[in-house]
């Protein structure tokens, strides 16, 4: 009997960690801590790949946080229900959008001709006006209108530095830089 209850004890172990992460996945990103959840979501990715609310939830921190390229992980796994695969596509479009806008940047292709489903995220907003030509260029920087904010602005450009360039996405209201976006 002890060999039997000893043999148990890991298997139970396992399973609170492993509950304990889920957890701490979800504590983190219903505290908006987007970064620090798509870290453990990618730390914890292979015991949780066949769980479709833990790509969801992993997919989502990564795509708050900007973390753009790692939403192809878990958009390969979301395919069995109606809402994975609605998740699936929304992450497929926001990782085409920020490609194609990246290439036009940098390599100066003509992106104006392709018209992509439009969603709620900041890339695919600036993305959709981009290809409209609704902006004003000023040297290399392209500035956008939001449609959603009247008051505010979006700046488009390219930073030069280390590695590759970087597409930057910046958010102004009222000319205050509030956030900027950073993409590769």
């Amino acid at each position: 009997m002890k060999k039997i209850s000893l043999l148990l004890l890991p298997l139970y172990v396992t399973t609170s960690l492993y509950a304990s992460e889920l957890e701490t996945l979800y504590s983190l990103y219903t505290q908006k801590q987007y970064a620090k959840a798509c870290h453990l979501g990618l730390k914890i990715f292979n015991r949780y790949k066949k769980n479709s609310k833990f790509l969801m939830l992993y997919g989502f921190s990564c795509l708050r946080s900007d973390y753009i390229d790692r939403l192809a992980v878990p958009m390969t796994g979301l395919r069995h229900t109606k809402t994975e695969r609605a998740n699936a596509s929304y992450f497929a479009t926001i990782i085409l959008q920020k490609k194609l806008l990246y290439h036009a940047l940098l390599d100066n292709v003509d992106i104006t001709h392709l018209r992509l489903p439009k969603t709620d995220y900041i890339l695919s907003e600036v993305f959709d006006m981009y290809t409209r030509k609704e902006y004003k260029k000023v040297d290399d920087k392209y500035y956008f209108n939001s449609k959603k904010r009247p008051q505010m602005l979006y700046v488009l450009y390219c930073e030069y530095g280390k590695g590759a360039p970087k597409m930057v996405i910046e958010e102004r209201l009222d000319n205050h830089l509030l956030k900027k976006h950073r993409y590769w």
